[in-house]
């Protein structure tokens, strides 16, 4: 289960936020308006931009997996000097291609491992916990995060482009 709720679905929602940036790389270009305005807007004076927010939803799968699955040494490494949609993209893509290289048995033990951070002073989480609690609505919130800050600049983007193709079934007559 830890497998679909990360791997998979952190794959989708990467490849969501690759769809999303292009449609704000076409707004850019329709719109005449150098693209590194739209990287490097904020929603709030408070905030980090739409680059820092793509550089953490990357960060969030990939460490996010590797602690899951006790793999943090196979992480690949960032030094978060992405100014460009170029840079993001192959940010992005090495992600996608790390989070390809899981199976479900890496996940075997997940749930019951004890994970924890520096910033959480000794205190951990197990496996299940720190997916469900911290890796998901922190991926979830730096894509939603990104999303809203080309919205609010006028990209048109709508829900289908963040959740992307849905699984449909036909009904069985």
């Amino acid at each position: 289960m830890l497998y679909d709720l990360t791997v998979v679905q952190f794959s989708k929602m990467l490849n969501n936020l690759n769809h999303v940036l292009d449609k704000g790389e076409a707004f850019a270009a329709l719109k005449r308006v150098d693209i590194a305005v739209l990287l490097n807007s904020r929603l709030a004076a408070d905030q980090f931009n739409l680059i820092r927010q793509v550089q953490i939803a990357c960060d969030t799968a990939k460490i996010g997996v590797a602690r899951l699955t006790g793999k943090l040494d196979s992480a690949p490494k960032h030094d978060d000097s992405e100014t460009t949609l170029a840079e993001l993209r192959l940010r992005i893509t090495s992600v996608l291609e790390y989070l390809d290289s899981f199976s479900e048995a890496d996940f075997a033990h997940a749930a019951t491992i004890h994970i924890s951070q520096p910033r959480w002073e000794g205190k951990y989480l197990t496996g299940y916990e720190f997916a469900i609690e911290h890796a998901i609505p922190n991926l979830y919130f730096h894509i939603t995060t990104a999303y809203a800050i080309l919205r609010h600049n006028g990209v048109e983007v709508g829900k289908k482009d963040y959740l992307g193709a849905m699984p449909y079934k036909a009904p069985i007559l």
